[in-house]
């Protein structure tokens, strides 16, 4: 660990460190036009910067963030970034200069999102966003930041990718704070817990939130940050929410109330506090002097073992189940899928496994004749698009699980390690690196040894050499790996006494791969399930098993009831009343045209079966007929479970673009009927905003619902959406905003469109919008989401 990171550490020990306040407001005050680029400012008013900085110092900071929060390479050169970043850590650290005491006072190089989103929901692939932030944290390094502050991002995979570009471009301590809405989780659906999992595996010095919301708003996420993590929290809130008075963007949350919330946020966990949009030298000055006043509690939250996908986190609290057919070892349709690259096949087994109670899902593409690393990573990105399940990274190829760790949206497990030198050397250093809890094989250069006491020496050696190297013991998870009663009548009791050494002498997890017991048997699921419930009652923490079969499934259901951990058995009740109304074989997957409609394909996002399926239903339904009948009720389902918080953005966006795929075969095989547009819409981001995922996921929407989007992109002036809206002759234009200086930006865009065509419908939308301010500056209608605008559409043109 470096002298920075130890040094803020020990400081984040012993007291809560002070952040400092908003940028863009103190700059809007000192001449800053709407729209323009405030890092523009380090080059062109580097003193009026540079008293910013002061201000927040002697206003008790111990932290402020350099002016460099839009600067990434999507947007600047290097030359461009290298001066951005350069002129604006000059500015901060003249302001440090002048304070008498400066060994707590520290200068963060902040990292702002790049306003794009991240395949398979956007145009930026996950090496393209690592990209767009390396430069600029070389420039860090280079000239002096002592941290790097990662903030505002609401894309927990974006976030990930800044991570790694910070790990791989500096060795300075990282501060990761994400921008939660109102119900408390990000655009893409993560949740506290989820993001507080990957980061902390990730290595990060703080985790926390900003912006978005005023400080008791964001009271609940800080509650489930405190209650996830062992690092400190980071407490960043605006001074509530914006609005308009005589053309300046204001907030409705004073100082003293800010202070007292804040004191109540240290209450409840915060160890670095600060202000966001809103917020000025004034209040962090009292929120400084009232947290001095309180006593310093120092949090000790206890550790587990934990994986988590981008929305869910899976605790090893409890038996696992993780399923195993994403495994093409005697599986010879599978493995043809792999060949012949059927990723609608995978896709299928993973969300049945996902139906019948798997709670993460083993996922391994050894077969002869593949590149195996790039089918990996490439399965990884498709299977987290349709489910959210954990995921089981599995390979015996080093290159493979890396390629597959790095793009995992989460905290993955990682199969395996085992006690060769070649493998510790190699998997080792991928499991520290991208945070995976890590499967750990009790073999070595001699092979599988007989004894469970010989099991568990290779046991501790690889827990010794893991934690040596910056693994926790928590997250080692030992396989002692079961063989065939079929060639050795004790191979399941040595296993069986092997998890319960483990877990008596070392305190760690186990796992099974549990059907190779039975191997050669006849009627194997008996065996297997039997061996799986002596397994349970000895402890085991996880299985790799098959969740479509009924006797598996049974023997599990069965255990969690009989030891308590199903209260009221009610999730042995719920899959026994199910699987008697199925009739579906249980150890068969659901994998076939027959039992898929097209309405299902877009619903789970299945695009090959959606294609596949409307070019089908062509042979006997009209166009109009499949999109009406099919197409439009998915899509609506869909929009349904989005209101309603049961799916998030992620699984929103496939269904659209699942849907825009059926269509395109409709038109395709059948131009003279190609349904009719209704009516034309146009779109923009505001003038002086650079962001345009919300305005993106808008247009996908209202495209598949049949309108005609007119989309002028990012930072569009006034006069050029009126002119589109006079020649097109649109009766509805849509305005988008992610940035508060941007707010009068959209008030005059909407005062010109209201003067020269008084009948057009307006909607608007956009993180710092509210209700309340598009009503302020006349627009129509205030959508909260991108499902919002569809109706508002379908209801009023």
């Amino acid at each position: 660990m470096n002298y920075k990171k130890r040094k803020i550490n020990k400081l984040l020990s012993i007291g809560p460190l002070m952040l400092d306040g908003g940028m863009g407001t103190l700059l809007q005050k000192k001449g800053l036009l709407p729209g323009e680029a405030t890092e523009n400012w380090s080059i062109t008013h580097f003193d009026d910067i540079f008293e910013v900085h002061s201000a927040y110092f002697e206003a008790g900071s111990n932290i402020v963030l350099t002016n460099t929060f839009g600067v990434n390479a999507i947007k600047y050169s290097e030359k461009q970034i290298d001066k951005f970043v350069k002129e604006s850590l000059r500015a901060a650290k003249k302001a440090r200069e002048k304070l008498l005491d400066k060994s707590s006072r520290f200068i963060a190089l902040d990292i702002g999102p790049s306003g794009k989103m991240i395949k398979p929901y956007g145009d930026m692939s996950f090496e393209e966003a690592v990209s767009a932030f390396a430069p600029v944290i070389k420039a860090g390094e280079k000239y002096g930041a002592d941290l790097i502050f990662i903030e505002t991002f609401n894309d927990g995979y974006e976030t990930k990718a800044a991570v790694l570009a910070a790990k791989e471009n500096s060795n300075l301590p990282i501060f990761v704070s994400n921008a939660y809405g109102d119900n408390s989780r990000l655009l893409n659906g993560a949740t506290p817990e989820s993001m507080a999992v990957m980061l902390e595996s990730l290595g990060v010095s703080a985790i926390g939130c900003n912006c978005s919301l005023g400080p008791r708003q964001l009271f609940k996420v800080l509650e489930k940050l405190s209650s996830s993590t062992t690092l400190p929290i980071i407490f960043k809130p605006n001074a509530g929410l914006p609005k308009m008075l005589k053309g300046v963007t204001s907030y409705d949350i004073l100082p003293d109330s800010f202070s007292e919330a804040m004191l109540e946020a240290y209450k409840l966990g915060a160890r670095v506090l600060g202000g966001c949009c809103g917020t000025t030298p004034e209040y962090i000055k009292k929120t400084s002097e009232i947290i001095e006043k309180e006593p310093f509690k120092a949090l000790n939250n206890d550790y587990s073992c934990c994986i988590s996908s981008r929305t869910k986190v899976l605790d090893f609290s409890f038996p696992v189940i993780i399923g195993e057919r994403i495994n093409p070892t005697g599986k010879k349709r599978l493995a043809q899928a792999l060949r012949e690259n059927d990723i609608s096949y995978v896709l299928k087994e993973a969300l049945s496994q996902e139906e019948s109670g798997a709670h993460c899902l083993d996922v391994n593409v050894g077969t002869p004749g593949i590149d195996e690393p790039s089918l990996l990573k490439k399965l990884v990105e498709e299977i987290q698009a349709v489910t959210d399940l954990p995921l089981q990274i599995d390979s015996s190829d080093p290159v493979a699980l890396e390629m597959a760790a790095r793009v995992y949206n989460g905290r993955p497990l990682i199969n395996s390690v085992n006690g060769k030198e070649e493998s510790l050397s190699k998997v080792l250093p991928i499991a520290k690196k991208y945070g995976g809890v890590l499967i750990a094989l009790t073999l070595d250069e001699n092979g599988i040894p007989e004894s469970p006491n010989e099991r568990l020496n290779i046991a501790k050696k690889i827990l010794k050499r893991a934690t040596s190297e910056g693994l926790r013991k928590e997250d080692i998870i030992f396989d002692p790996l079961t063989l065939t009663i079929g060639t050795d009548s004790e191979a399941a009791l040595k296993t069986i006494n092997a998890v319960k050494s483990i877990k008596n002498n070392l305190g760690c997890k186990t796992s099974l791969g549990v059907s190779n017991v039975s191997f050669g048997l006849p009627e194997r699921e008996t065996i297997s399930s039997s061996f799986f419930l002596m397994a349970l009652s000895e402890g085991l923490s996880a299985a790799i098993i098959n969740p479509l079969s009924k006797p598996m499934m049974k023997a599990y259901l069965s255990y969690m009831a009989l030891s308590g951990k199903d209260k009221g058995c009610l999730e042995y009740i719920e899959y026994i009343t199910r699987k008697i109304t199925e009739e579906a074989p249980a150890n068969k997957p659901q994998n076939n045209d027959s039992q898929i409609t097209l309405r299902q394909a877009v619903e789970k996002g299945l695009k090959n079966d959606a294609e596949r399926l409307a070019e089908k239903l062509l042979i006997d339904m009209s166009p109009m007929d499949i999109i009406n009948k099919e197409i439009i009720p998915a899509l609506d389902e869909i929009g349904k479970k989005y209101e309603k918080g049961q799916i998030y953005l992620p699984q929103l966006l496939l269904s659209a673009e699942t849907s825009a795929a059926a269509c395109e075969i409709i038109k395709t095989k059948a131009l003279s009927a190609a349904s009719p547009k209704k009516a034309k819409i146009v779109l923009a981001t505001v003038k002086g905003d650079i962001h345009d995922i919300g305005k993106n996921i808008v247009k996908m929407l209202l495209e598949n619902y049949g309108y005609e989007v007119l989309d002028l992109g990012k930072d569009v002036p006034p006069e050029t959406i009126l002119e589109t809206t006079l020649r097109s002759n649109a009766p509805c234009v849509g305005l988008s905003a992610l940035m508060t200086t941007t707010l009068p930006s959209m008030k005059e865009t909407v005062a010109l469109l209201k003067k020269n065509v008084p009948s057009i419908k307006i909607m608007v939308g956009g993180a710092v919008l509210t209700k309340e301010y598009a009503e302020e500056i006349g627009a129509d209608f205030y959508a909260e989401d991108a499902m919002e605008s569809v109706r508002y559409a379908e209801s009023n043109l």
